[in-house]
């Protein structure tokens, strides 16, 4: 025993580890690939995870391996389904792909579900019980029935902090939530767990056997929360604080700490990708390490303890956000003693006591209107992807801190931050990207030094709650861009412009353009938002300067239909023409024959998705075009790309959004290099 004990106080006992394990995370999570072995239609497994939303049942199925289906419900089906959790069942259905992102630096859904050991992705036809759940699932059944038979807007947060489930949450509050730096405090973690034990130990003081009995209540509590990373990282470090104490081997806790973050990177090293436990172990360690300087009272503790976690987790926060909130550091004065004094409290009493569903409701709508409004006087820096190197030196920085115990070192962290939102601004090259927006258009073209961004069309899905422009605000932010300077509509078609007010709503933009003819339904909206916003606008005009360059609009004649007033925009940079289309038809397309000359296009932006109503043989045989660009959805109801434009296009480049992803074109030093985004 004291061999072992003189061995865990070593420091190079875990640094030696440390490396090993680093080794370890590598070969098992970048070296080794791991793909599903299930190919049958049929399944059988257990239902470990439930979600129901929009019509829709998600849930996870322990089989062979973990498996996540989806199950369409219709709107008269009353079927209480979150009573199959548990469950063995067998399920029929078909595997459906899980794509990467589209859009560079978005959210990448396959490679979350990869990270947490989820290969396949099943729609399933039919669920059929085959064996009832035991009493462990019983329970937890029971805990998600209650937490969603109330109000709808209780139920999110009585979903959250019992079950650790964020689905609920509206886009927008978890988004405001994020842009606000409390974002963090949403995750059940160490306040929350701090506040069980306090609780459950004040409740069992008398009882011999306290510390056994919250054990128990912890180990079901990670059961519950699905064995959330922040909370697996919790509950493990009581236990070993526990056992040491019992063992009367009295480590340091940040010691315990290390300990506890290597045995559950030992048991699933892909949790290093998980954000939630970054945050909780990186934040937890420095303030275990900075406990000297957490002094004062209440207020100055929490102000010290923001600053810290600010300082710490600021790598993370950019590549996750591409943003920062000056604010934030503030707003954890307000919002940590709320979170954790009252509204985490609060929800847990009235799950237990559904009398006090009204006064939860006031505090939850202070809590979203608070932090609506705080997002609305942000001070956000957007600040671009952080590479490797950049985050390796910052925290390199830190610890020479911490070391030296000197907070002048500190001026180097900034530093690197500075250098890293400075290196795009020094990018000579011209980008042009088009996006992968499903069915409909989007372009950007980025000016050397990032003195001028231009997009051509938004995109936009009909009757979707789903905003394809947050993707495209997520990839300009992680450029470091901040500001659109010209946001151009081709024509007022919703797969062109749909997208535009909540672009504009969300994300700087200087001025509109848009085409010739008059204004429809969904550009006079639009206009409403400039207006209120004092963003102007114009309509069907003959050339735009970007930068040094100029956009010239070939399309100024009015016709009577939207396709055919279209903007028809062509440019040269850096010696390389680019054509972009919009939806306009033949009958356009023979206009600019007659009217300009414009042999040898580099790079075509096809007219109306690849449609046969445009891109005839003539237009394409006068424009020749090197690289020709076809924007398009994936297995379209329109049919499109339309066989006879393949054909006439055969001779050029074909690229196409619904096989190559989002295209980037790079001209730097007369030289033109393109990437696809293609899963």
């Amino acid at each position: 025993m004291k061999k072992l004990k003189t061995l865990l106080q070593s420091n190079y006992f875990y640094i030696i580890l440390g490396v090993l394990i680093t080794i370890y995370v590598l070969i098992k999570t970048v070296f080794i690939s791991y793909t599903s072995n299930i190919n049958s239609n049929t399944l059988q497994g257990t239902i470990t995870s439930i979600t129901i939303s929009n019509e829709k049942v998600t849930f996870i199925l322990k089989s062979s391996e973990k498996v996540r289906c989806t199950y369409y419900i219709n709107k008269d089906d009353n079927t209480n389904y979150y009573e199959y959790l548990g469950y063995l069942v067998e399920v029929n259905g078909s595997s459906k792909d899980i794509n990467n992102n589209t859009i560079p630096n978005t959210f990448n859904y396959k490679k979350y579900l990869y990270n947490n050991k989820i290969y396949n992705n099943y729609v399933i036809d039919n669920i059929e019980l085959v064996k009832k759940p035991n009493i462990l699932y019983k329970i937890k059944s029971s805990i998600y029935n209650r937490a969603n038979t109330y109000n709808d807007n209780i139920k999110p947060y009585l979903n959250l902090f019992i079950l650790g489930d964020k689905s609920l949450l509206s886009d927008d509050n978890l988004s405001n939530f994020q842009s606000n730096g409390i974002y963090h405090l949403f995750a059940v973690s160490g306040m929350h767990i701090s506040l069980i034990i306090l609780v459950l130990s004040f409740l069992l003081k008398k009882f011999k056997y306290n510390k056994i009995v919250i054990s128990i209540v912890l180990l079901y509590f990670m059961f519950l929360t699905n064995f959330t990373p922040s909370v697996e990282r919790v509950v493990l470090f009581y236990y070993l604080k526990n056992i040491f104490e019992y063992l009367e081997m009295h480590l340091d806790n940040k010691k315990i700490l290390l300990l506890t973050c290597y045995i559950v990177i030992i048991i699933n090293p892909f949790i290093i990708y998980n954000t939630g436990f970054l945050y909780s172990f990186i934040i937890t360690l420095s303030i275990m390490l900075e406990t000297k300087l957490i002094k004062g009272n209440y207020i100055v503790k929490i102000f010290k303890i923001s600053l810290i976690s600010f300082i710490v987790s600021l790598p993370i926060t950019i590549n996750m956000n591409y943003e920062i909130n000056l604010l934030s550091i503030l707003l954890n004065l307000f919002y940590v003693p709320f979170i954790s004094l009252i509204v985490f409290p609060l929800t847990i009493l009235t799950f237990i006591f559904r009398c006090l569903s009204p006064v939860l409701s006031i505090i939850i709508s202070i809590l979203e209107i608070s932090n609506n409004f705080f997002n609305s006087i942000k001070l956000s820096i957007i600040i671009p992807k952080m590479s490797y190197i950049l985050i390796i030196l910052y925290y390199l920085v830190l610890i020479i801190i911490y070391k030296k115990q000197n907070n002048k070192y500190l001026i180097l962290s900034f530093i690197i931050i500075i250098i890293n939102i400075l290196i795009p601004k020094l990018d000579s090259s011209y980008y042009i990207y088009f996006l992968d927006v499903g069915q409909g258009d989007s372009a950007i073209l980025i000016s050397p030094y990032k003195n001028d961004v231009t997009m051509i069309d938004t995109g936009g899905i009909v009757n979707s709650s789903f905003h394809v422009s947050n993707n495209t605000i997520t990839f300009l932010k992680s450029l470091g861009i901040s500001k659109i300077n010209n946001l151009i509509t081709s024509h007022g078609d919703y797969d062109h412009m749909g997208e535009a007010i909540n672009l504009v709503n969300n994300f700087k933009v200087e001025k509109v353009i848009f085409n010739c003819g008059n204004y429809n339904d969904l550009e006079k909206e639009l206009i409403k938002v400039l207006d209120k916003k004092k963003i102007k606008y114009y309509s069907c005009i003959k050339e735009l300067n970007i930068n040094k360059n100029k956009l010239y609009f070939l399309q100024t004649k009015e016709y009577d239909n939207e396709n055919d007033n279209s903007n028809v925009i062509y440019t040269e940079l850096n010696g390389y023409k680019f054509m972009f289309m919009g939806d306009a038809s033949i009958t356009t397309e023979k206009e600019i024959i007659k009217k300009y000359n414009l042999p040898n296009i580099d790079i075509l932006k096809v007219g109306h998705h690849g449609s046969k109503t445009s891109s005839s043989k003539k237009f394409i045989n006068d424009i020749n075009p090197k690289y020709s660009i076809i924007s398009v959805g994936k297995n379209n109801r329109y049919g499109h790309p339309n066989k006879e434009v393949l054909e006439n296009l055969k001779n050029s480049k074909i690229y196409r959004t619904d096989e190559d992803e989002s295209i980037m074109f790079k001209i730097k030093n007369n030289k033109l290099k393109i990437e696809t985004c293609a899963p």
